[in-house]
């Protein structure tokens, strides 16, 4: 009997290592920080935003057209990503601010994290996180202290994307320690770290899974607290951007220097993506991409300028604007290339979903919101999930189906919406559709008696 070849045996060959087939696949998740609905050209052709990597990266995988961050925040939204579980399990509610919230505890230390799940995986992950942390950095709480084996990044919800400031206080981590790097853009400092750990990974541990987690801390809005005396307050992008797309770096448009930050973003996710090509990781890399919420939308002039067109409002609301964002996943071999997948799911199934691909457990006695997504992502399979509850300080949002209830306040009555037939919430349906409205309404209620 002849010998089995070679390529059978094995996946993958990087530089003299060899991956065994029945290792499990790399997962990289890349979040953006308030990309609004309406920016990506993927989403909305009118966009005057250049985004050919993604546009790409779009037409390899699937575009997600349905799907929800959990929060319409960013502190809040990360913890639901990282825990698997909504705000009122995991207990982080509120946006973190200034520098003793972010520098405190946050995110409650007995809530169990992506990368730690993966570490216990039959074949344990690699894990590091490259961006924006903001859910909080006391001792316990740090990156490298809940299951990262690896962090460059910013404690702080938003930083200034050169000086690497957060109300005047540095703010640019490697591991607990301060990294300086004056000067450096915060969006290719976060992309090359991912490259040069994927890199090393594949070249000298290709036996061992990785997670990376990327979450760039662009286009968020610029802060005039994290600027030094005299700094002119706008969207900071590299001159190459700028003139890639026929700008001035001089630019006075907060729109189109929004452009310029946006197309910047792109291309450091666009050489993320081919680190994995060049390493030979890319057919056993699970990545998804999606914003942490939606874009601002409270006319502030020179900052507002993201667009989540055709939804109602936009970030910290539970309006569709708020809380439906643009994501985009890749599977090669499993899931269709340029395919659109409009079934409902939201950020905590990436947990559950990641465990999955790892064959990690779940810790017990954990209530997860997040569910298992695969067969929808790769068998057309519908939802798993009945329904999906959002809160967000006083407001509150309930989905099942195509309906949707909302209110801003708790003394204001439940407002109701098609959303198949009304995407943009602007027909109030309660009066009209009362045995709807109160169907929503019990099963909001169903989702409060589960949490007490």
């Amino acid at each position: 009997m002849k010998p089995l070849p070679l390529s059978f045996l094995i996946t993958l060959t990087f530089a003299g290592t060899l991956l065994a087939a029945d290792r499990p696949d790399n997962i990289l998740i890349i979040t953006a920080d308030n990309i609004g609905y309406g920016d990506l050209p993927s989403y909305n052709p009118a966009s005057t935003i250049k985004t050919p990597n993604l546009d790409r990266f779009a037409s390899q995988g699937a575009r997600l057209t349905n799907f929800y961050t959990a929060s319409p925040t960013c502190t809040v939204s990360r913890a639901c990503l990282l825990t698997g579980r909504i705000s009122l399990r995991h207990g982080l509610k509120k946006q973190l601010s200034g520098v003793k919230g972010n520098y405190g505890i946050g995110l409650n230390h007995r809530e169990v994290l992506i990368p730690s799940i993966l570490k216990k995986a039959p074949t344990p992950y690699a894990t590091a996180c490259f961006g924006k942390w903001n859910v909080g950095f006391a001792e316990g709480s740090k990156p490298t202290e809940r299951g990262f084996d690896e962090f460059v990044g910013h404690v702080s919800g938003n930083i200034d994307f050169y000086h690497h400031h957060y109300h005047k206080k540095h703010d640019l981590y490697r591991g607990t320690k301060e990294l300086f790097l004056e000067g450096q853009y915060s969006t290719d400092i976060f992309a090359d770290a991912a490259i040069e750990f994927i890199g090393r990974q594949q070249k000298k541990h290709a036996d061992k899974p990785w997670f990376v987690y990327l979450p760039f801390n662009a286009p968020h809005f610029p802060n005039q607290s994290n600027k030094r005396d005299g700094q002119t307050n706008r969207y900071q992008a590299p001159d190459w951007a700028f003139k890639e797309i026929g700008l001035s770096p001089d630019e006075t448009d907060a729109k189109k220097r929004y452009d310029a930050v946006v197309y910047a973003l792109d291309k450091a996710i666009g050489q993320v993506l081919d680190s994995l090509d060049k390493t030979g990781a890319t057919d056993h890399t699970f990545v998804f991409f999606m914003s942490d919420n939606g874009a601002f939308r409270l006319a502030r002039k020179g900052l507002d300028v993201g667009i989540n067109d055709p939804l109602r409002a936009g970030g910290v609301t539970c309006w569709e604007g708020g809380l439906r964002v643009p994501a985009m996943v890749r599977w090669p071999g499993r899931i269709k290339k340029g395919s659109v997948i409009d079934e409902p799911f939201w950020s905590p199934d990436l947990l559950v979903t990641a465990a999955k691909i790892a064959g990690a457990p779940l810790p017990p006695a954990v209530v997860y919101d997040g569910k298992n997504v695969l067969p929808l992502l790769t068998k057309a399979a519908k939802t798993p999930h009945q329904s999906f509850l959002f809160t967000y300080l006083k407001q509150a949002a309930l989905r099942k189906g195509d309906w949707k209830i909302i209110r801003e306040k708790p003394e204001q009555p439940w407002q109701l919406f098609n959303l198949d037939a009304d995407i943009s919430e602007s027909k109030n349906l309660a009066a009209k559709e009362k045995e709807r409205l109160g169907e929503l309404v019990s099963e909001h209620a169903n989702w409060l008696k589960s949490i007490e």
